[in-house]
């Protein structure tokens, strides 16, 4: 049974950083997909940075240069160093795996599916 928990969320004020953690028990596709998504109240869930099957990362046009995602294979962890945090950065953070996506974007959903954690808070104060 594959389990998805994430860690690492909280406060912080604008420019501070976080890094979030994603722990993938169970999880054993090595040609999977897997990365962080992020929604906030109201909007729809967006891809914020992910590694495709081949293991070439995307960012967001919001996060690119911001962000850095990451994982540790032994460890069967993911995560996300987030510096320079805007307030717009607050959102529901949310670690998945094996999502369906289009061809040409990993950060592109076009379906339910997946594997998915329980989310943690980020809140960025101005």
């Amino acid at each position: 049974q594959v389990q998805l928990v994430e860690f690492g969320g909280g406060s912080v004020q604008a420019g501070g950083s976080l890094r979030l953690s994603c722990v993938m028990s169970g999880y054993t596709n090595t040609g999977g997909c897997m990365g962080w998504f992020r929604q906030a109240p109201g909007k729809e869930r967006e891809g914020v940075a992910a590694f495709d099957g081949d293991g070439k990362i995307s960012y967001a046009d919001s996060t690119k240069g911001r962000f850095t995602i990451s994982r540790d294979s032994a460890k069967n962890t993911l995560y996300l160093q987030m510096d320079s945090l805007k307030p717009e950065d607050t959102s529901m953070y949310y670690c998945a795996a094996d999502w369906y996506h289009t061809e040409y974007d990993v950060l592109e959903r076009v379906a339910d599916g997946g594997y998915w954690g329980q989310g943690t808070q980020v809140t960025v104060s101005s």
